[in-house]
């Protein structure tokens, strides 16, 4: 019951290189994996989500930057009171909720005893369980910061 990270907006590119090769311009796909970071106003609050109620493994870190990790999904969760003042996520420039017009799907291979266990862990549910037209089932839940997140089927 791993989840697997996707984002709705095309954030999977595919980057090529120009390849080493006689005379010709032919380019080859670069290697590439994906890192979040979420910048969160509590780091433990955040760590016990992840690790809690998702699942997710916590992995060696720092004070105010704890990375966590399930399957190939890792999300750093970084404090946001540390950030440098003129940088876009620092708390005193945010005037709406972290996260707003993005959305962090997850994708599992047994959607149903996921929400079940998201749902025993008193997390709030923002979407219930159900199978949506394009044939996915799906649940909708916020982070401690509310970042939005999709648990999906595959």
């Amino acid at each position: 019951m791993k989840p697997i990270l996707c984002l709705t907006a095309a954030a999977l590119l595919m980057v090529t290189t120009p390849a080493v090769s006689d005379d010709k311009a032919a380019t080859k796909p670069a290697g590439m994996s994906l890192r979040l970071e979420l910048f969160v106003t509590d780091v433990e609050k955040s760590i016990d989500f992840y690790t809690k109620v998702l699942g997710f493994e916590r992995l060696k870190g720092s004070l105010n930057y704890v990375p966590v990790r399930s399957g190939s999904v890792v999300i750093g969760l970084g404090a946001a009171k540390g950030l440098p003042k003129d940088h876009p996520f620092n708390p005193e420039l945010q005037t709406a909720r972290r996260g707003l017009g993005a959305e962090l799907v997850l994708e599992v291979d047994d959607v149903e005893a996921y929400f079940q266990k998201v749902k025993e862990s008193g997390v709030k549910i923002l979407a219930p369980l159900r199978k949506r037209p394009w044939g996915a089932t799906d649940f909708r839940i916020a982070d401690p910061d509310g970042y939005y997140l999709r648990i999906t089927s595959r």
